[in-house]
């Protein structure tokens, strides 16, 4: 199983003929990223919430491709709305399968807003719609559990999430400001208690800079976890 980092939080899984797009925000829009929405093919798009870093170039991608969508209800209604094809709107809590797998949504503490087309202010609920719930993604692929943390806080039911199915690799924002910064992520880290460990989410824009080696040193000393340092279109084999 391949884990093909395009930047910020948007990352693509791969396993045989499977490729699992999740948070599609490309270039121009993710300025991390090297790839545009012309430029992925996915079978397969998830989602972990709205905002315009995680969803910019969704249904892009979406109608160019066909791919199918996952999204929690609300988000996944919208979806359809567009015309795009949903595969499946679990809520939080909730199982899907497929082919290749399976995802789980569970909680993440964060807000969710869908910017409008064009927006100025694509978080502001003025210029877009604040939408159903934030959330996390436990995502069974090539016999390994990858779980997309999405944005959000530090929680003490990360511990829980990772009880229930236990993680090959935690993809962890650590940048702050919007998320939780790198000293609380390595409570995170602590939690879940992950084999691999992958930061996300940070560096993109100077509110979420921050020092991943620091991140990587805090970890690796206080836990039994690796940490990976990906840079955008960076490939690891898991």
């Amino acid at each position: 199983m391949e884990i093909h980092y395009i930047g910020h939080s948007t990352v693509q899984l791969s396993d045989g003929t499977a490729r699992v797009l999740v948070d599609p925000s490309l270039a121009p829009h993710n300025p991390a990223a090297k790839v545009s929405a012309e430029e992925v093919d996915p079978t397969h798009i998830l989602l972990t919430h709205g905002h315009q870093d995680h969803y910019a170039d969704a249904v892009a991608v979406g109608k160019r491709t066909g791919a199918p969508f996952l999204a929690i209800s609300e988000l996944a209604n919208l979806l359809d709305e567009e015309g795009l094809e949903v595969a499946g709107d679990p809520n939080l809590g909730g199982t899907f399968e497929f082919d290749w797998g399976w995802v789980k949504l569970v909680q993440a503490v964060h807000s969710n807003t869908v910017p409008a087309a064009g927006a100025e202010r694509p978080f502001s609920p003025t210029t877009g719609t604040v939408i159903g719930a934030s959330c996390g993604l436990v995502i069974k692929i090539g016999g390994k559990t990858i779980y997309h943390l999405g944005d959000t806080a530090l929680f003490g039911d990360l511990k829980l999430i990772a009880n229930s199915t236990p993680v090959d690799v935690a993809l962890i924002p650590i940048g702050g400001h919007y998320t939780m910064d790198r000293h609380d992520a390595v409570t995170a880290a602590e939690l879940i208690g992950a084999e691999t460990v992958v930061p996300i989410h940070y560096d993109t824009y100077p509110p979420i800079e921050t020092d991943s080696g620091a991140f990587k040193s805090d970890v690796e000393s206080k836990t039994s976890s690796k940490v990976v340092l990906m840079k955008p279109g960076d490939t690891e084999t898991f």
